[in-house]
């Protein structure tokens, strides 16, 4: 699917400045950081289900070992 991606000048001209300095295309640059910033807050947020879940779980025993 086609996407509009509105940058100022001067993030345009920094994004052009890092794809040449790789040898790769804006486009290529750009996919890559939205992908990765996407797995990022992805393992994020499971990392904070994951302690939800054990706050719900056990929390006598969180409480015993905060003591």
């Amino acid at each position: 699917m086609a996407m509009t991606l509105r940058l100022t000048p001067e993030e345009t001209e920094k994004l052009r400045d890092f794809a040449a300095s790789q040898e790769r295309s804006m486009q290529e640059v750009a996919r890559e950081a939205i992908i990765n910033y996407i797995d990022q807050d992805s393992r994020q947020w499971a990392l904070n289900s994951a302690i939800d879940d054990l706050l719900a779980r056990y929390p006598d025993t969180l409480a015993r070992l905060g003591q």
